[in-house]
Formats: C-alpha cells, sequence, structure tokens
C-alpha cells in the first residue's frame, strides 16, 4: 500500500544509531545515505530483508530539525514483525537505545486473538509499534 516514509528528526546521528538498532529485529537494515536533496538536508535509508528500495527514511529537513513531537498527538508507525521473538527484540532494542516503553510485548486481543505487539515512543517522541498477526509457534 505504501511506498515509503519519511520520519524528520531533530538530532539525526542520535536517530541513526535508535533505528539502525531498533530495525535490525525486524530484518531491516540502513543502507542509503543521502545528503542535500529535494526534502532534507541529510538521511538515511533502511530497506527489509535486502530489497532494492528503501521504505524508511529518517532525516534532517531543509530547514533544520523539526519542532518537538507531541507523543501520540496522532501518528504512529507499525511495523510488521515475523515472529513474536521479533516483537521481544524489538522492544528490547528500543529501550536499550534509549526508547521509551509505551506498551510492553504481548497480546493485544481488542484487535484480535492472535494480535502480540510493542510499543515504544522513540528519542523525538514518535509511537513506534512492531507486531505480529501469526500464532505462537
Amino acid at each position: 500500500m505504501l511506498d515509503h516514509l519519511s520520519l524528520a528528526v531533530r538530532d539525526l546521528e542520535r536517530s541513526r544509531g535508535f533505528y539502525d538498532r531498533v530495525l535490525a529485529p525486524l530484518g531491516y537494515a540502513r543502507v542509503q545515505d543521502l545528503e542535500l536533496d529535494h526534502y532534507a538536508a541529510a538521511a538515511y535509508g533502511y530497506v527489509l530483508d535486502g530489497r532494492p528500495k528503501s521504505v524508511l527514511w529518517i532525516g534532517i529537513g531543509l530547514d533544520g530539525p523539526p519542532d518537538p513531537v507531541v507523543p501520540m498527538a496522532g501518528f504512529h508507525l507499525a511495523f510488521a514483525a515475523p515472529d513474536r521473538a521479533a516483537v521481544d527484540a524489538f522492544h528490547a532494542a528500543a529501550l536499550a537505545a534509549g526508547g521509551r516503553d509505551n506498551g510492553a510485548p504481548g497480546l493485544r486481543p481488542h484487535y484480535h486473538a492472535e494480535y502480540y505487539g510493542a510499543f515504544i515512543l522513540d528519542p523525538d517522541g514518535y509511537h513506534i509499534e512492531a507486531c505480529c498477526h501469526r500464532p505462537e509457534e
């Protein structure tokens, strides 16, 4: 449905370190580093499982860092996880990398019986989730 998503961050190096660690358990790797284009002064691109195109970009806009994010002010980004262990690893990596807990890993049966998710706030306050829809193996 989506081709890619971009997040404007306040501290590019901090966010790069954070997302490098947090996305690894979900199968993402940083593969592109860009300087000055029409969107950003600098940005990093992440791909899933070696696909040829970045699906997530983090960057500093041409006008500099954005205003601080108000946590839970309407933006929510959820990454699909291959299994529940990856959700657990995502959450642990996020906390170790400076994220804040916003919902420990666990079943969320109010979504559906097999919905397993974990929620964090990244260093900029973005509401980020990893979820798995598969039954426990």
